[in-house]
């Protein structure tokens, strides 16, 4: 087999309990949403089943599965239960099931189940309550950080929690302080955090950014940068710790970064496969297959090793000359491809975030300059 998946997401519920007003599923113009039932149907999650159980026959390396939705957690004990004896039934333990939620729905029984099947939780919490109820509201237009702090309490306090805690997920507002969200983190007690750029393009740039060379969000991470660098016993912060091991000679474990290359697939409520979901924040079906095809009436080996998922997953790398040419590259990869969109050329562009990224591998750069000198003098001393 010559195609290699690394992850598979799926979109077990197409509906979320909260109203995040950065959503790309919901509020960034996509509307396929709309036309999906509210919760993965049982004949999807055998079909389901059975593909991911072949591809792990034919497959040599393990793949991740990532439940997902909308809001996973409102399948409920039951379906979860289900879903995931099912998954276990075809997938051994060295294949990482996570879920990632906004935790609200967290519950004994609910982390029980996860816990039963060897299934990790990653909760989305954006920082403090002054930055996460910015954004992460109700339906209503409440906050949801006091919810969110309680579920996150309630999966510290699993007996199973070293292995269920998988960290936590936060989108950067670059109007925050980045030390004060640090020591935020780092109070809680997260065993990492994944930080993620606003999602936005060249025709509408990401919420902060007032231009293609403006640095709001490339401050904002030097800012992270100090505090975790300033830290005796830092917070493992994946973007942070994969560009660093890039500049140190390895190799990524996070898509949007480096110039490893990635096999995503995306499952949709409904069965369909789809490209990676964030591609919904360019244009209303970006993410969606010339050809559709669903899980139900699709060979799933065949498929990946079709024209269509070969060009889909090249897209990762960039084409630009400017990226191209660029000594960064390497670091960065270009980032996400969902921030390369241009309606006049499409993903043939540099990232909206060129200028941020260039800016903080230049701050990296001259830390590990300074640290080396600094090693070098006192092993001379």
């Amino acid at each position: 087999m010559g195609a290699v998946l690394d992850t598979v997401l799926i979109k077990v519920a197409s509906r979320c309990n909260i109203n995040c007003s950065y959503c790309y599923v919901y509020n960034m113009g996509d509307d396929n949403w709309a036309r999906q039932s509210k919760l993965m149907a049982p004949e999807t999650v055998a079909a389901i089943c059975t593909e991911l159980g072949a591809l792990a026959q034919h497959q040599l390396t393990p793949f991740s599965v990532v439940l997902h939705g909308g809001e996973p957690l409102l399948l409920g004990s039951r379906r979860l239960h289900e879903l995931l004896r099912q998954l276990r039934a075809v997938l051994p333990v060295t294949y990482p099931i996570s879920l990632q939620t906004n935790g609200i729905l967290l519950s004994e029984e609910l982390l029980d189940c996860c816990a039963a099947h060897h299934v990790s939780v990653a909760v989305s919490l954006d920082g403090p309550a002054a930055v996460h109820d910015r954004f992460r509201l109700t339906h209503g237009g409440g906050g949801t950080f006091a919810q969110v702090m309680a579920g996150i309490a309630r999966l510290k306090a699993h007996p199973a929690a070293d292995f269920l805690n998988a960290g936590l997920l936060a989108v950067i507002d670059p109007t925050s302080d980045p030390a004060e969200v640090y020591e935020f983190f780092k109070s809680v007690g997260a065993p990492s955090v994944d930080f993620l750029y606003r999602d936005g393009n060249h025709s509408k740039l990401p919420e902060g950014k007032t231009s293609l060379h403006s640095l709001e969000y490339g401050r904002w991470m030097v800012g992270l940068l100090t505090a975790y660098a300033a830290d005796p016993n830092p917070l493992p912060i994946r973007v942070l710790d994969d560009m660093l091991k890039v500049l140190l000679g390895g190799s990524v474990s996070k898509e949007g970064l480096g110039l490893t290359d990635f096999g995503i697939l995306i499952i949709d409520t409904d069965g369909t496969l789809m490209k990676n979901d964030t591609l919904k924040s360019t244009y209303n079906g970006a993410d969606q297959f010339a050809q559709p095809r669903t899980i139900r009436d699709t060979n799933l080996l065949a498929f990946l090793e079709s024209a269509e998922f070969t060009h889909y997953r090249a897209m990762q790398q960039p084409t630009s000359a400017k990226c191209l040419a660029c000594p960064a590259l390497n670091v960065c990869g270009g980032g996400m491809i969902l921030h390369r969109y241009h309606p006049d050329n499409g993903f043939d562009n540099p990232s909206v975030y060129c200028a941020d990224q260039l800016h903080l591998v230049a701050a990296m750069r001259r830390m590990l300059g300074a640290y080396s000198l600094d090693y070098a003098l006192s092993q001379s001393a």
